[in-house]
């Protein structure tokens, strides 16, 4: 057979597309397999590294995987040896999880976060839709300022609490769903909320008061569909009646916000340190020499400040931590660099320049509606940064100007996707690991059957905003 750009012949590349689709069939079936994700995704990153290196798809010096360290360009640069799956796990997304993660759980211990929700329980009145609207626009802005994963971490952690509090725990899944759904779609709203915006804004030269200008409507729009869907789909209602209401709110007013906290000193030091870690991670890309080591940093430096307050015992918390997600994220790196290597992604990614021609053949919006549906299902099952590096290098080589609605079209269809399947993002697979903390079931095939009425909601806004309003923008 023909070799497909990169130098694979195309019966490996689709060896491996099988691969892909035997991962992503075993994960829809953990249930019934009775194994843990991270195991899954271990046995096939495992089988596609042997398969790999059985169709030499790593270049090896003397048999050793070799890395060159900065400087790179002063040629004082150096070279490790390194196994080929140790750079190809994104360590900044597995320390950001890790230290977010642990941070959140040391400042909870403070009664910090049972303050913020008994507050927020107080302030709805008892009613559970106005709640769920107070916690879906929390989720939309945290989203939009920091990253998707710790916006999830943090409104998660609220929200379990205040449910509890509430006596309204039957409504979690529902509230801790649409939370994980609604950070893909504040992803969306500046340029730098996710890192295919970062790509594909930089790649078209989109600015980021532009790119916020044409972003927020339909963020709106869609923020307010997910929310009110969502109250729909999982009965979440308003108090109706004198009594109901009058019942509500005498047991909210008597809940007593200081209960949980032990000490007023931690207390004040833990909501110092949450606000500074807002700050700091919504500023990183700014901060000197801060900027340099990233967000991932942020996280483990401000984890290990509070861990000090418990410095003895400190194994509490390590224990705690959800390694089966950390285990997880690390074996669907591996499996995900090896698609690369193969070139799955990149024939994907000529699947799409295919349909991009079809603006020249059948009509503007034909092309660009079905590339935005094209990438959100993409996006579903692979990593949506390197597929839109992908696509914004293809619109780039065509000379594609910066107003061109495909250019929104990869931007939509790359954030929205990660709301179809729990490993579509990993803001959506923090929300189901949520669930699980709290003691709820919810299986691959559940999710995608919960989540598909939200995403194709969003989708369909985002291929009508981007048709009828950025073609002509």
């Amino acid at each position: 057979m023909n070799d497909i750009h990169g130098g694979v012949p195309l019966e490996t590349t689709l060896i491996f597309a099988a691969l892909l689709v035997g991962l992503i069939s075993c994960l829809a079936f953990e249930d019934k397999i009775h194994a843990k994700k991270s195991i899954i995704a271990g046995v096939f990153a495992l089988f596609c590294l042997f398969l790999a290196n059985v169709f030499n798809l790593y270049e090896y010096v003397d048999h050793k995987s070799l890395v060159m360290l900065p400087p790179f360009d002063s040629g004082q640069g150096h070279i490790v040896e390194l196994p080929v799956y140790i750079p190809a796990i994104d360590w900044g997304v597995i320390a950001l999880i890790f230290g977010a993660s642990l941070f959140i759980d040391i400042t909870s211990k403070s009664g910090l976060f049972t303050w913020i929700a008994i507050k927020l329980t107080k302030a709805s009145r008892g009613d559970p839709r106005r709640l769920l609207w107070f916690y879906g626009l929390m989720t939309v802005v945290f989203s939009a300022v920091l990253n998707n994963v710790t916006a999830m971490i943090i409104v998660g952690s609220l929200t379990g609490v205040s449910l509890k509090t509430h006596g309204r725990v039957n409504l979690m899944l529902g509230f801790l769903l649409i939370e994980g759904l609604l950070t893909n779609v504040g992803g969306l709203l500046t340029l730098i909320s996710s890192v295919p915006n970062i790509i594909v804004g930089n790649a078209a030269g989109i600015s980021f008061v532009t790119f916020f200008v044409k972003s927020a409507p339909f963020v709106v729009v869609a923020t307010i569909g997910t929310i009110m869907l969502g109250a729909r789909l999982f009965g979440i209602t308003n108090l109706v009646g004198v009594e109901e209401k009058n019942q509500a709110k005498l047991l909210v007013g008597g809940f007593d916000e200081n209960d949980g906290i032990e000490s007023d000193a931690f207390f004040w030091f833990a909501a110092v340190m949450l606000v500074l870690f807002i700050l700091t991670i919504a500023t990183t890309s700014v901060i000197p020499v801060v900027q340099d080591l990233g967000m991932s940093f942020v996280a483990l430096a401000f984890a290990t400040i509070m861990l000090v307050r418990y410095k003895a015992t400190v194994d509490q918390f390590y224990r705690s931590m959800d390694w089966d997600l950390l285990g997880f994220f690390a074996a669907l790196f591996i499996v995900i660099n090896v698609m690369e290597h193969a070139e799955v992604l990149n024939l994907i990614g000529i699947g799409l320049a295919k349909v991009i021609s079809l603006n020249d053949t059948v009509g503007q919006g034909a092309g660009t509606g079905v590339i935005l549906v094209s990438s959100a299902v993409f996006s579903s099952v692979t990593d949506n940064i390197p597929l839109s590096a992908m696509l914004a290098k293809i619109l780039q080589a065509q000379g594609t100007v910066s107003t061109d609605p495909l250019w929104w079209a990869v931007v939509f269809g790359a954030n929205l996707g990660g709301n179809l399947t729990p490993i579509g993002s990993a803001s959506t697979l923090v929300a189901v690991t949520i669930i699980h903390k709290n003691g709820l079931e919810l299986s691959f095939m559940r999710f995608v059957k919960l989540a598909f009425p939200f995403a194709a909601l969003q989708i369909l806004l985002a291929t009508g905003y981007v048709l009828l309003f950025l073609e002509s923008g």
